[in-house]
């Protein structure tokens, strides 16, 4: 990959994204994710080369330094936070998209995303309660965050919002889910018995 073009094009291949010139600069490219209006890549020409400028990982961001000398830190950005791809087509192909792709992630991620996450991983027949999801979602005091965004589910089908409970393994209040018993009998659908609404975390729950 050595041009905006191709740049460009991939980053535009990611869910709800557009691109954006704002600084009236035509040399300035950007690519937004829609609704937050984020930027996850910026492309511009600099000393000859198309330059993209990427989010990064803390974890990744100095591997990617030290495995190519084309990926510096980021230029007119947090060097904490972002890197640069100088496009001298020294650097594999797929490798550039992964780069894109983890800039797509960082940008697009949230709390919500993050706990909804969490919730699919718990298998069927197992519970989880508010502040293991809230441990799995990598922030283990946003127990109350992880209830707003249960009460919010937007896809109970993929999200299996039924199979969290609270601390003492008790199911919610009976309005969360529609109706009297609809979180009781998913439950036992799935083989967990609920027994004076409440549930057996040390047999069902997760480790």
């Amino acid at each position: 990959m050595t041009t905006r073009e191709e740049a460009l094009a991939y980053g535009l291949s990611f869910p709800d994204t557009y691109q954006d010139a704002p600084f009236h600069d035509e040399n300035w490219q950007l690519v937004r994710v829609c609704g937050i209006r984020k930027a996850f890549l910026w492309t511009y020409e600099r000393d000859g080369y198309i330059n993209l400028n990427v989010k990064a990982d803390p974890g990744w961001r100095d591997m990617w330094r030290s495995a190519y000398a084309s990926v510096i830190p980021g230029w007119h950005q947090n060097k904490e936070h972002w890197n640069t791809v100088i496009l001298d087509g020294s650097i594999p192909k797929e490798d550039i998209k992964r780069m894109i792709a983890e800039s797509y992630d960082l940008v697009t991620d949230s709390p919500t995303k993050r706990i909804y996450e969490a919730v699919k991983r718990i298998p069927r027949g197992k519970v989880a309660t508010y502040g293991q999801i809230a441990q799995l979602a990598g922030e283990k005091k946003m127990c109350r965050a992880v209830g707003n965004a249960l009460r919010k589910c937007p896809d109970s089908e993929d999200i299996p919002c039924h199979r969290v409970l609270n601390a003492k393994g008790e199911l919610a209040k009976e309005s969360v889910f529609g109706g009297v018993g609809v979180q009781e009998g998913l439950l036992l659908e799935e083989g967990v018995r609920v027994v004076d609404g409440r549930v057996d975390l040390k047999k069902y729950g997760i480790e």
